[in-house]
């Protein structure tokens, strides 16, 4: 059958990524089809019910600044939430939010269904069809229908060839019982894609009458609600909130595990895929961490009309009675009821050293992937690369140029460079450490750093001329801190005294006050008699642009050197079989991957300086030639 519509943009997938995708394509004007194995788990939350964390946090508020959806929808549908790391700097904080997951899901499949220009459609794809110059030309579906499109965006999370493993049993299906997606997988690989099997895990999930909270400590959200969305208002989400709670492994717990540790499909040789280092299983745990006499369990509930717990920090693959022996020895855990239990999942990924920094397919035009399809794992991870896929995708549908964030815009910049400059051979996840300018790319700046990048795309006027007042309001306030002078007198030094900090006896700029440990913008406000009210939002923005100056005008200066090699462009068609004094190794990188620039060569794996000299000496032979 072939269906006579042509659409814009065809999405692979109706998970994390790939609604991001749909939303960004479908408000940018392009006609959007969306495939799902079951419209019931759009966007649905397999693992962990949670929105946000270390670094997670930041992509999350990063794909809100480029007009992204998932932080409005944790926005609407959260139970808990905690500002994360206050104790360090403002570079590291990270909001975190327990999702009620069911209406999490639900929230976002309505998001979809009511969107102009989407066409939701519950079936499986099992081909991607190209022409003969290997641009995408559309998809074929389980029932042979034809559907064509200008461009595909590929956001299978899990579901390629995915079997699910616990204990002896194996199971060929995807997350929460839904299908695996083989012939699609065999398709890919048909074409050429280079494909890795990679591997993840969910813990067992308990009724909550059986578990004994008295015997773990209570953990409570923030008083004070942080949104994820720079478009949300604190006191309209603001609702009760509910506590997750902490307990431990101990040594009864690991004497199981190592007795039945042979059971365990990941050390019997059973499962074949790569792992995430970043969030081992609980056997993982203990067998590589064997000094260790308990690790952390927290117990997260999955939503207010829902009696299962997620036991995080116990992920496991090892056989149902042993499961179950295993959790009755943590505290609050004795008498416990499991309604689910762990598993592990293999699935089908790419090797992302064949994408372009648009996640744009190098030898398949208008072929665009996202996701636990690119090898990272995570929601946020997903949703990010969705969203920049989606903007690309409908762009070159619309025939406007593409989007793409660089190390030092964005952690999503990070996240996208480190897939397609240096692969990935195991589940990505992101961290704070991966990112060079970690000070300049703040979890509250987001908005300031990318919402004009995505104006013309998903910023519509309204939203730019707020964000421009918001700027305007910062700069300003700012310029007048620093012009300020404040004069030595009893209400001061009172001031200054009560937060232990040095006296003054001579005229001294409020700036350097403010820079001071001990002291903030906030807490010199009643010694500032002219200061105007402003937005908590603001008030942040100033006190972190005076207190870290210093700092800040150092990354930037690393940013400018960072930029000048981004803006050496390498030419597509360079043949660095003849560029001299390369070694073997730096010539079959440099021809794998295509750097667009010499920044981008020097980040690849294996590149040494030396080589990036012999790059840059060529290029200049080059420009004198004429060539």
């Amino acid at each position: 059958m072939n269906n006579p519509i042509k659409y814009d943009v065809i999405v692979v997938g109706a998970g994390h990524g790939g609604c991001e995708a749909a939303l960004a394509a479908a408000r940018m004007g392009c006609s959007v089809l969306v495939f799902a194995i079951n419209l019931d788990s759009i966007a649905m939350m397999p693992c962990n019910p949670n929105i946000g964390g270390t670094s997670k946090g930041h992509l999350v508020r990063e794909v809100d600044a480029l007009g992204g959806e998932m932080g409005k929808n944790i926005d609407k549908t959260f139970i808990q939430s905690k500002m994360l790391n206050l104790g360090k700097g403002p570079a590291v904080h990270s909001l975190r939010a327990q999702a009620d997951k069911f209406k999490y899901s639900q929230e976002m499949k309505k998001t979809l269904e009511n969107t102009p220009n989407i066409h939701l459609m519950q079936s499986e794809v099992v081909e991607v069809l190209f022409n003969d110059n290997n641009a995408i030309a559309g998809v074929v579906s389980v029932s042979s229908a034809i559907y064509h499109a200008k461009t595909v965006v590929m956001a299978t999370g899990t579901y390629l060839n995915s079997r699910c493993i616990w204990g002896d049993v194996s199971v060929d299906s995807g997350p929460a019982g839904l299908a695996s997606s083989i012939k699609l997988a065999d398709n890919l690989k048909a074409r050429g894609i280079e494909m890795y099997r990679f591997k993840t895990g969910t813990p067992a999930r308990v009724h909550a009458a059986s578990v004994d909270f008295s015997k773990m400590v209570e953990q409570k959200g923030d008083e004070h609600i942080v949104p994820f969305s720079f478009e949300s208002d604190a006191e309209s989400i603001t609702r009760p909130q509910i506590s997750c709670y902490l307990t431990h492994t101990n040594e009864a717990t690991h004497d199981i595990i190592r007795a039945n540790i042979h059971r365990s499909p990941m050390y019997s040789g059973e499962i074949e895929g790569t792992g995430t280092r970043y969030c081992p299983s609980i056997e993982d745990k203990v067998v590589r961490f064997a000094e260790k006499t308990s690790h952390q369990v927290f117990v997260e509930p999955e939503g207010e009309d829902s009696q299962e717990l997620y036991i995080s920090g116990m992920s496991t693959s090892l056989p149902e009675d042993v499961q179950l022996a295993m959790y009755r020895t943590v505290a609050g855990l004795e008498n416990c009821h499991i309604m689910r239990f762990g598993y592990a999942i293999e699935y089908d990924c790419i090797n992302t050293t064949q994408l372009h920094p648009t996640l744009e397919f190098k030898r398949f035009s208008g072929f665009f992937s996202a996701g636990q399809f690119n090898g990272t794992s995570g929601y946020e991870e997903a949703a990010a690369q969705g969203l920049i896929a989606g903007i690309n995708a409908a762009a070159k549908a619309l025939g406007k140029e593409p989007l793409t964030i660089d190390r030092s815009e964005g952690y999503i910049g990070v996240l996208i460079d480190d897939l397609v400059t240096k692969g990935t051979k195991e589940p990505y996840r992101m961290m704070t450490s991966r990112a060079e300018y970690r000070l300049l790319l703040r979890q509250d700046n987001a908005d300031l750093r990318l919402t004009p990048k995505s104006y013309g795309y998903l910023i519509d006027q309204a939203r730019y001329d707020k964000f421009l007042e918001k700027k305007a309001a910062i700069d300003a306030e700012v310029k007048r801190i620093e012009k300020l002078v404040v004069a030595p007198s009893k209400e001061v030094n009172a001031l200054l005294a009560e937060h232990s900090s040095t006296l003054i006896t001579n005229g001294f700029k409020m700036a350097e006050l403010v820079k001071r440990p001990e002291l903030s913008y906030e807490v010199l406000e009643s010694i500032d008699t002219n200061r105007p009210n402003l937005p908590k939002d603001v008030i942040e923005q100033v006190n972190i642009a005076i207190k870290y100056e210093g700092y800040i005008k150092k990354q930037v200066l690393h940013v400018e050197q960072f930029k000048k090699l981004e803006k050496r462009p390498l030419p597509d068609d360079i043949n660095y079989d003849e560029v001299g004094n390369l070694r073997i190794e730096a010539v079959q990188k440099l021809t794998q991957i295509k750097p667009q620039s010499i920044g981008q060569a020097s980040r690849i794996t294996g590149i040494s300086p030396a080589d990036i000299s012999s790059l840059l000496i060529y290029l200049e032979k080059s420009k004198y030639k004429g060539e």
